[in-house]
This record gives C-alpha cells, structure tokens and sequence, in this order.
C-alpha cells in the first residue's frame, strides 16, 4: 500500500476509498479535504436517497463512519504507522431530514488525546479514540455522530 502522506491529493484518499471499501463508490462518496485538522466527506442525494426523498439514514451514518475512518487512516499511514482500523461503536444523532446533496466533517481529536492514542499503540500494539463527525447539508447542521475506533498494530 501506498504511503498516504498530509499532503496528498484528495483524489487518490477518494479513489483508496473507493477501491478498499466498494460501498463508498455505490455511494458515490467524494473526498472534498484530508489534513490534519480533518476530513470532509461529501455524497449526492440521488444514490443514497429513501422512501421519502430524502437521505437514507444509513447513509448518513455510513459517510460519517467513513469521514473518521479516514481521518484515523490517513494520519497513521502519514506516521508510518501501520495498523488496522476498525469500529468499536458509535451513536448518531438526526437533527434533522437531509434533502439535498451532504457532507460529513471528521474534526481532529485534541493533541492530547491524539498524541495518547499513538503512544498506546507504540506501547500496547493497539489504542482505541472517539471522533466526533458533524453531519450537514444546506449549511445546516443535520446530524452528529461520535465514534470509537481501534488501530491494531500490524
């Protein structure tokens, strides 16, 4: 695997994405920002649209799920660090009904707890950390979402 770096373009994080997790391009998820401040995911309405022509919740929590993922991915690969990432839990909250296209904002940890995060995996061989992602649409916040992660040390 490629070393994805803080500087690397979003088009090769988007098409990472979408070649190693092939429901991200069923749901024609874009990578709109991968630094270190965050990821910013974006989807159209059409695909992940439901019934009531709005935004299937399950999508909404797939790219939240996917925009932290990704955060946590991109930044231990620019560490050389490599782990497996997995979903311990999370909890989302609709705020309220998605009628257009969305995006969903992964927002860095704390340098404190990140820096914890990376000493726990060096020391351990895993760590575990929450990330919040925030949910919006139209400008308008639509849902949050928060989310444990571990990376296994490979």
């Amino acid at each position: 695997m490629d070393r994805l770096s803080e500087s690397m373009e979003s088009a090769t994080v988007e098409q990472y994405l979408h070649d190693h997790i092939p429901l991200s391009r069923s749901m024609a998820v874009s990578v709109v920002q991968v630094n270190q401040k965050g990821v910013v995911l974006s989807a159209p309405l059409p695909p992940n649209i439901n019934h009531r022509s709005t935004a299937f919740g399950g999508s909404l929590s797939a790219v939240a799920i996917l925009a932290a993922w990704t955060y946590v991915h991109c930044q231990l690969q620019n560490l050389s660090l490599p782990c497996r990432i997995v979903i311990q839990g999370n909890s989302i909250e609709y705020l309220q009904p998605v009628e257009t296209d969305f995006q969903a904002h992964c927002m860095a940890p704390s340098q404190l707890l990140w820096d914890r995060f990376i000493k726990t995996i060096t020391r351990r061989g895993k760590g575990r950390i929450s990330l919040n992602v925030e949910i919006v649409s139209d400008a308008l916040l639509a849902g949050t979402f928060q989310g444990q992660y571990v990376a296994l040390k490979l």
